[in-house]
């Protein structure tokens, strides 16, 4: 079985017709996310189809997009009411 790795994919896109495919692209792979940052569980598959496919989107010239990969921590941190999660297979942030 692959296992997932988590990563967080960020971009900048000047035109409006280029961000609305971006997001659409980035939408179909991202767990979650808000504005132009998303959280995503790839596959090297899935990362290797997500690169092809904003390499599509994109133009280098005016955009910009980040793929990060997020190694899981060692300790959460809780800040406020904050409860720890019940799951240990997923990584929390918020």
């Amino acid at each position: 079985m692959t296992q997932r790795q988590l990563y967080l994919a960020a971009y900048d896109i000047s035109s409006n017709s280029r961000l609305r495919k971006a997001l659409k692209v980035l939408r179909a792979y991202a767990s979650g996310g808000q504005k132009s940052v998303f959280e995503c569980f790839l596959t090297p598959q899935e990362k290797q189809q997500l690169l092809e496919r904003i390499e599509q989107v994109i133009d280098p010239e005016e955009d910009r997009f980040f793929l990060l990969h997020l190694a899981g921590a060692s300790y959460i941190h809780i800040l406020g009411k904050a409860v720890l999660p019940q799951n240990d297979s997923f990584f929390y942030v918020g």
